[in-house]
């Protein structure tokens, strides 16, 4: 049976997802491109790009984790794209051109209906507006006993978080300072929701961390 799992979900030192003012210039907020500093240079990144190089290593293996054995995607409205309120038109089709790389369904949560978008290389955006836990409930079914990966962002990660529905979270803390932007564990006890990390390898772009619900131990067995 697969897991609920976080993977590849870059923080800085000082604790943020994203930094601010999130717009079509800066799509991880203003300086939030450090986040992924780790992530680009990697051969799996290249990968789910159609490329064949990049770099492996550590980095890399925990790059190339997060995308084995997903079956689907849960992501946020404000990871999906800019576009704030009711969907103005059909035009907006996620940050990721043609071929996104997720080659699954990917269920996003939104407050605003809209007709499901079928991309290349296996993508459809599925708009879910009844709460987190039908989104889980239909990325499941989608996945087929493989994992759900919940993509991000902060706020969707707290809210899944909370609910106690992650089993495992792979966190890189990179060497940066945001300042402010998305706080991600803003108001959160992960010791109180069960949490601890299992864990740990530390290269020079980012510290890896794995982090387990306790329950969720001996699950992959």
């Amino acid at each position: 049976m697969g897991i609920v799992r976080v993977a590849s979900f870059g923080i800085s030192i000082d604790g943020y997802s994203a930094g601010p003012g999130q717009d079509l210039e800066h799509p991880l907020g203003v300086g939030g491109e450090a986040l992924f500093a780790w992530f680009l240079p990697t051969h799996t990144w290249s990968a789910v790009h159609g490329g064949d190089g990049g770099e492996t290593g550590v980095d890399d293996d925990f790059a190339r984790r997060g995308f084995e054995n997903v079956g689907a995607w849960i992501i946020g409205r404000n990871m999906f794209g800019p576009v704030r309120g009711p969907w103005p038109d059909e035009t907006w089709k996620g940050w990721w051109g043609d071929d996104p790389p997720f080659h699954t369904p990917v269920f996003v949560l939104t407050h605003y209906p809209r007709v499901p978008v079928v991309m290349q290389g296996g993508t459809t955006f599925h708009f879910i507006g009844s709460g987190i836990d039908v989104a889980l409930a239909r990325a499941r079914e989608a996945a087929d006993g493989r994992d759900v990966r919940i993509g991000g962002g902060g706020a969707t990660i707290r809210a899944y978080l909370r609910a106690g529905l992650v089993d495992e979270m792979h966190l890189a803390v990179v060497p940066s300072l945001l300042g402010s932007g998305e706080a991600l564990f803003y108001e959160m006890n992960l010791l109180e929701l069960g949490y601890e990390v299992r864990q740990t390898a530390a290269t020079e772009r980012a510290t890896h961390l794995i982090v387990e619900r306790r329950s969720t131990r001996g699950r992959r067995e």
